[in-house]
């Protein structure tokens, strides 16, 4: 039911019976589209119930292809035991430990259906070692740019997967850069290349937009009042409002939509401050740095939809530091029997916060997600130990701290 593809700026149609990037006349990101009337009259919410629990049971709004899969999604979605009316989705039990694992299984299996043979992406850590791991299951090359100064596991579960892997000293905007050149060499036509960057394809945003459908269901199909998502490149925050939207044209739910609320590091929080200026697009964050690795991206290519998501849901974007972080994770771990991710700790920092400030009542239904398993950051963790805590940070506008 796949029909075309969308740019998310000048809304040009492009075909999707082949390999397409951003769009050729603003580098818009591309969206798929579907003809839901069609679907709508083929497949109801009713026959999710019988379907295997991964993201492929909602393989009807999915590009029509054989999927390269490792079990990936339906990930629980856990009541806290602290506060009443929120709900973690945990997404470390995902394959390679992230919700990576989501967007990479849409991304590979598309990029095997239109025979592809080498995949090239920069990477904070977590979209590596999902790329590695099902480039690997799909018998295609993987070729990953990182930081060198990435969670181990990232490192090692890449060299074990069988990816070829490039250390940059840098940040993951340096890694694209080492892309960007691999583009300009004659081989990247010759041998079927393709850049797999954040929202440099369509379908990675696919395989992110399962979320949306499985918070919906898991809840009964009554969506929250407020989702907290921890962004760096947003990928998850965009799937989900496109599922949103999805949902409701095929009437399995209403019009009303969660607050969407975006949760930086104050050592990277470039959408924070583009929100907090009112401004459309963010600007790119010099000299980023935070423990939480899969936030430390200086300029979302999508920053321009997450901030229109975050205004039209009358949502929110807050920055907490890394002390906050680490105190959440070890809270959640030792109240909540979850070894989160640093990423996913700080959803819960920002819930508190906007808890604090009233943004958000003891009686909203929120949903805070926890990105994946800390397993992935122990030499992180081990490292921060040993650390003194950095004075506590001054208070703006009594709802964030510093950048």
């Amino acid at each position: 039911m796949l029909t075309h593809l969308e740019c998310t700026r000048c809304r040009e149609h492009y075909p999707a019976d082949r390999a397409q990037s951003v769009c050729p006349k603003d580098a818009g990101i591309l969206y798929a589209r579907y003809d839901l009337p069609a679907i709508k009259q083929t497949f109801s919410a009713a026959r999710l119930v019988a379907r295997t629990p991964t993201m492929w049971r909602y393989d009807a709004v999915l590009p029509e292809a054989d999927p390269v899969t490792l079990g990936e999604g339906f990930t629980p979605m856990l009541s806290s035991r602290e506060y009443q009316n929120v709900y973690i989705k945990d997404e470390g039990l995902n394959p390679t430990g992230s919700f990576k694992a989501r967007g990479l299984s849409a991304c590979v299996t598309m990029a095997r259906h239109f025979g592809l043979k080498k995949l090239a992406i920069p990477s904070a850590g977590n979209a590596a070692g999902a790329l590695a791991a099902y480039a690997a299951a799909a018998g295609l090359e993987a070729h990953i740019f990182m930081p060198k100064d990435v969670p181990m596991a990232n490192r090692i579960e890449c060299d074990f997967y069988g990816a070829q892997v490039t250390l940059v000293d840098g940040l993951i905007s340096d890694c694209a850069k080492k892309v960007a050149e691999l583009k300009e060499k004659d081989a990247w036509t010759k041998e079927a290349w393709f850049d797999v960057s954040t929202t440099k394809e369509p379908y990675r945003v696919e395989g992110k937009k399962t979320m949306g459908y499985e918070v919906a269901e898991q809840l009964g199909w009554n969506l929250p009042q407020g989702i907290i998502y921890p962004t760096g490149g947003g990928v998850g925050l965009l799937g989900m409002w496109k599922a949103f939207e999805e949902m409701e044209a095929l009437g399995w739910i209403g019009s009303g939509r969660p607050r969407m609320v975006v949760v930086q590091s104050t050592g990277c929080a470039p959408i924070v401050r583009a929100w907090d200026e009112g401004k459309p697009t963010a600007e790119f964050w010099p000299e980023a740095s935070t423990l939480a690795a899969g936030l430390r991206v200086p300029k979302a290519y999508g920053d321009y939809l997450i901030l229109d998501i975050v205004k039209k849901s009358s949502g929110i974007a807050v920055a907490v530091t890394d002390s906050q972080i680490m105190d959440a994770f070890r809270h959640w771990a030792r109240t909540q029997g979850i070894f989160a991710a640093p990423e996913g700790a700080a959803s819960l920092v920002a819930y508190q916060k906007l808890r604090a400030s009233g943004f958000f009542s003891a009686d909203d239904k929120i949903v805070l997600f926890n990105t994946g398993s800390g397993l992935k950051y122990l030499d992180v963790i081990e490292s921060q130990k040993a650390r003194p805590k950095p004075p506590a940070s001054r208070q703006i506008g009594g709802i964030i701290g510093p950048y």
